[in-house]
Protein backbone atom coordinates (compact mmCIF):
# COMPACT_ATOMS: atom_id res chain seq x y z
CA UNK A 1 0.00 0.00 0.00
CA UNK A 2 2.99 2.29 1.05
CA UNK A 3 3.26 2.45 -3.17
CA UNK A 4 -0.12 3.65 -3.96
CA UNK A 5 0.43 6.60 -1.46
CA UNK A 6 3.89 7.00 -3.25
CA UNK A 7 2.67 6.49 -6.96
CA UNK A 8 -0.40 9.66 -5.56
CA UNK A 9 1.01 12.03 -3.94
CA UNK A 10 3.69 12.20 -6.77
CA UNK A 11 0.50 12.61 -8.60
CA UNK A 12 -1.09 15.43 -6.81
CA UNK A 13 1.74 17.24 -6.69
CA UNK A 14 2.95 17.31 -9.71
CA UNK A 15 -0.97 18.07 -10.68
CA UNK A 16 -1.25 20.88 -8.34
CA UNK A 17 2.07 22.33 -9.21
CA UNK A 18 1.36 22.66 -13.15
CA UNK A 19 -2.13 24.18 -12.34
CA UNK A 20 -0.30 26.98 -9.68
CA UNK A 21 1.90 27.15 -12.33
CA UNK A 22 -0.63 27.73 -15.23
CA UNK A 23 -3.04 29.99 -12.58
CA UNK A 24 -0.13 32.58 -12.37
CA UNK A 25 1.07 32.63 -15.45
CA UNK A 26 -2.26 32.91 -17.70
CA UNK A 27 -5.82 34.72 -16.61
CA UNK A 28 -8.89 32.41 -16.41
CA UNK A 29 -10.17 31.63 -19.92
CA UNK A 30 -6.83 32.92 -22.12
CA UNK A 31 -5.46 30.53 -24.64
CA UNK A 32 -1.82 30.48 -25.64
CA UNK A 33 -0.44 28.92 -28.91
CA UNK A 34 2.25 26.67 -28.46
CA UNK A 35 2.07 24.59 -31.35
CA UNK A 36 0.01 26.18 -33.97
CA UNK A 37 -2.79 23.88 -34.96
CA UNK A 38 -2.03 20.93 -32.48
CA UNK A 39 -1.36 22.56 -29.00
CA UNK A 40 -2.33 25.13 -26.83
CA UNK A 41 -1.80 26.04 -22.98
CA UNK A 42 -5.13 27.35 -21.80
CA UNK A 43 -7.03 28.20 -18.27
CA UNK A 44 -9.85 26.72 -18.12
CA UNK A 45 -12.27 25.63 -15.38
CA UNK A 46 -14.74 22.27 -15.85
CA UNK A 47 -17.12 22.19 -13.31
CA UNK A 48 -18.71 19.30 -15.05
CA UNK A 49 -16.99 15.93 -15.39
CA UNK A 50 -15.06 14.58 -18.06
CA UNK A 51 -16.04 16.46 -21.77
CA UNK A 52 -17.75 19.01 -19.83
CA UNK A 53 -20.31 16.61 -18.94
CA UNK A 54 -22.78 17.21 -16.02
CA UNK A 55 -21.68 21.29 -15.72
CA UNK A 56 -22.69 22.80 -12.66
CA UNK A 57 -22.32 19.71 -10.27
CA UNK A 58 -19.36 20.23 -9.10
CA UNK A 59 -20.09 19.60 -5.46
CA UNK A 60 -22.04 16.67 -6.28
CA UNK A 61 -18.74 15.24 -8.05
CA UNK A 62 -16.85 15.89 -4.99
CA UNK A 63 -18.66 13.45 -3.50
CA UNK A 64 -18.60 10.85 -5.71
CA UNK A 65 -14.56 11.11 -6.03
CA UNK A 66 -14.82 10.58 -2.33
CA UNK A 67 -17.15 7.42 -2.62
CA UNK A 68 -14.81 6.28 -5.61
CA UNK A 69 -11.65 6.62 -3.34
CA UNK A 70 -13.02 4.93 -0.24
CA UNK A 71 -14.77 2.04 -2.43
CA UNK A 72 -11.28 1.27 -4.59
CA UNK A 73 -9.59 1.13 -1.23
CA UNK A 74 -12.04 -1.15 0.38
CA UNK A 75 -12.56 -3.34 -2.90
CA UNK A 76 -8.78 -3.36 -4.21
CA UNK A 77 -8.73 -6.98 -3.37
CA UNK A 78 -11.59 -8.28 -5.56
CA UNK A 79 -10.64 -5.59 -8.43
CA UNK A 80 -7.11 -7.34 -8.56
CA UNK A 81 -5.23 -4.02 -7.33
CA UNK A 82 -3.15 -5.69 -4.80
CA UNK A 83 -0.63 -6.79 -7.13
CA UNK A 84 2.60 -5.00 -7.91
CA UNK A 85 0.68 -3.48 -11.37
CA UNK A 86 -2.63 -3.35 -10.04
CA UNK A 87 -0.93 -0.74 -7.09
CA UNK A 88 0.30 1.32 -9.63
CA UNK A 89 -3.04 1.48 -11.51
CA UNK A 90 -4.92 2.49 -7.69
CA UNK A 91 -1.87 5.14 -6.96
CA UNK A 92 -2.36 6.76 -10.72
CA UNK A 93 -6.51 6.26 -10.37
CA UNK A 94 -6.39 8.10 -6.94
CA UNK A 95 -3.47 10.30 -7.69
CA UNK A 96 -5.67 11.76 -10.05
CA UNK A 97 -9.05 12.04 -7.96
CA UNK A 98 -7.47 13.74 -5.61
CA UNK A 99 -5.68 16.89 -7.84
CA UNK A 100 -8.68 17.14 -9.12
CA UNK A 101 -10.81 16.90 -5.96
CA UNK A 102 -8.15 19.45 -4.70
CA UNK A 103 -9.45 21.89 -7.30
CA UNK A 104 -13.01 21.30 -6.93
CA UNK A 105 -12.79 22.41 -3.07
CA UNK A 106 -10.03 24.69 -3.48
CA UNK A 107 -11.29 26.98 -6.93
CA UNK A 108 -14.67 25.41 -7.33
CA UNK A 109 -14.03 23.74 -10.48
CA UNK A 110 -11.07 21.72 -12.53
CA UNK A 111 -8.45 23.67 -13.74
CA UNK A 112 -7.49 22.17 -17.01
CA UNK A 113 -4.50 23.73 -19.35
CA UNK A 114 -3.59 20.89 -21.71
CA UNK A 115 -5.83 21.85 -25.55
CA UNK A 116 -4.97 19.64 -28.26
CA UNK A 117 -5.78 19.71 -31.54
CA UNK A 118 -5.30 17.43 -34.51
CA UNK A 119 -6.15 17.63 -38.00
CA UNK A 120 -9.42 19.54 -37.43
CA UNK A 121 -10.33 17.49 -34.19
CA UNK A 122 -10.25 19.38 -30.80
CA UNK A 123 -9.58 16.87 -27.99
CA UNK A 124 -11.28 18.88 -24.62
CA UNK A 125 -8.87 20.31 -22.57
CA UNK A 126 -7.23 18.13 -19.49
CA UNK A 127 -4.64 18.13 -17.09
CA UNK A 128 -2.26 16.11 -15.21
CA UNK A 129 -4.59 14.60 -12.91
CA UNK A 130 -7.17 13.54 -15.53
CA UNK A 131 -4.06 11.97 -17.60
CA UNK A 132 -3.09 9.85 -14.35
CA UNK A 133 -6.48 8.64 -14.30
CA UNK A 134 -6.66 7.33 -17.66
CA UNK A 135 -3.50 6.25 -17.44
CA UNK A 136 -4.57 3.98 -14.42
CA UNK A 137 -7.86 3.13 -15.83
CA UNK A 138 -5.99 1.68 -19.28
CA UNK A 139 -3.50 -0.25 -16.99
CA UNK A 140 -6.74 -1.81 -14.72
CA UNK A 141 -7.83 -2.58 -17.89
CA UNK A 142 -4.60 -4.45 -19.23
CA UNK A 143 -4.79 -6.15 -15.68
CA UNK A 144 -8.28 -7.37 -15.63
CA UNK A 145 -7.75 -8.61 -19.20
CA UNK A 146 -4.57 -10.23 -18.08
CA UNK A 147 -6.34 -12.39 -15.01
CA UNK A 148 -9.61 -13.11 -16.76
CA UNK A 149 -7.19 -14.58 -19.39
CA UNK A 150 -5.13 -17.09 -16.64
CA UNK A 151 -7.75 -19.39 -15.00
CA UNK A 152 -8.80 -20.47 -18.61
CA UNK A 153 -5.37 -21.00 -19.77
CA UNK A 154 -4.26 -22.87 -16.28
CA UNK A 155 -7.74 -25.03 -17.20
CA UNK A 156 -6.45 -26.03 -20.98
CA UNK A 157 -3.25 -27.17 -19.24
CA UNK A 158 -4.61 -29.73 -17.58
CA UNK A 159 -7.22 -31.00 -19.91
Amino acid sequence: MRWVLVIAAFIVCGDQISKILVERRFHEGELVVVIDGFFNLVNWRNTGAAWGMLQGFNWVLAIVSVVTIVALYFFRQALHLDHKVGRVALGLIAGGIVGNLIDRVRVGAVIDFLDFHFRGYHWPAFNVADSAICTGVALYIFISWRVGERPAAASNQSG
